[in-house]
C-alpha cells in the first residue's frame, strides 16, 4: 500500500515539480508570514498552476482571519485548508462551513494530556495533522524539526478521521516512524531542507521511498 505522503513549505517551482513527481499526495503552501517558508496569494497561485490533477494543493495558515482565508481562497486554486494555529473547534467549524473545502487541523503533542485534543478535533475537521507541540517562545508553530515521543501514539487504536504524523521526520526515520506509530499518512518540511525554506530535491524523493519502503525496521 502506497503510503501518502505531504511535502510542506513548498517555495520554488523545481521543488514543486520534484515533489509532484516522487509521488507525493499533498503538497503544502505556506502563508504564515513570519516563516522562511512564507509565500504570498499570489506566489502560491503561481506554483499551483503545474501542480497534476490528483494531487491536493494544501494552504497552511496560523490563526487567519477571514479576510486573509478570502484572499487565499480566491486567489489560487487550494484544495485544502491547513489550520496551525491555536483555531478553536468552532473556529475549525466556521472555516470548513464558509469556504466548503476540507480543513486540516493540526495538533500539537507534548505529552499524554495533549492527546485529549484528537477527538475534540476529530468532530470538526476533515483531517487531523499530529505534530510536535513548538517549545515555549518558538516563532513557529510547526516546521522547528522536533520530533515528540512516538510511543504515545502506539497505544492508540482507533481513529474516526484520517491523520498525517509530522514532527522531526527524515528520510532516516520515516520508517520507523511509520511502525512505531501506525501512521498511514506523513507530512513532512524541515525534513527534506538543505537550509530553512530551501527544499532539496533529493532529499525529498529519499523521504517518499522511504516512506514506502517495503519493509518495516523491527522494533524488537
Amino acid at each position: 500500500m502506497t503510503v501518502p505522503v505531504k511535502i510542506c513549505g513548498l517555495i520554488e517551482p523545481v521543488t514543486v515539480a520534484a515533489a509532484a513527481d516522487a509521488g507525493a499526495r499533498y503538497l503544502g503552501f505556506n502563508f504564515f508570514p513570519k516563516s522562511p517558508r512564507y509565500v504570498s496569494p499570489e506566489q502560491a497561485a503561481a506554483l499551483m498552476l503545474d501542480v497534476p490533477m490528483g494531487v491536493a494543493k494544501v494552504s497552511l495558515t496560523v490563526n487567519a482571519d477571514d479576510a486573509t482565508l478570502d484572499e487565499i481562497v480566491n486567489t489560487t486554486t487550494t484544495d485544502m485548508l491547513q489550520l496551525h494555529g491555536s483555531e478553536s473547534p468552532q473556529r475549525v467549524a466556521e472555516v470548513r462551513a464558509r469556504y466548503g473545502l476540507p480543513v486540516l487541523k493540526a495538533i500539537g503533542i507534548a505529552d499524554a494530556a495533549d492527546l485529549d485534543q484528537i477527538d475534540i478535533y476529530s468532530d470538526v475537521a476533515d483531517q487531523l495533522l499530529i505534530d510536535a507541540k513548538a517549545p515555549k517562545g518558538a516563532v513557529l508553530p510547526g516546521g522547528n524539526g522536533l520530533a515528540f515521543d512516538w510511543e504515545l501514539l502506539r497505544s492508540r487504536k482507533y481513529w474516526t478521521k484520517p491523520w498525517l504524523l509530522a514532527g522531526g521526520l527524515t528520510p532516516q526515520n520515516a520508517a520507523l516512524a511509520l511502525a512505531k506509530t501506525g501512521a498511514t499518512q506523513l507530512d513532512v518540511s524541515s525534513g527534506v531542507e538543505s537550509a530553512p525554506g530551501v527544499k532539496d530535491a533529493d532529499m525529498i524523493r529519499a523521504f517518499i521511498n522511504a516512506a514506502n519502503a517495503p519493509a518495516a525496521p523491527s522494533l524488537s
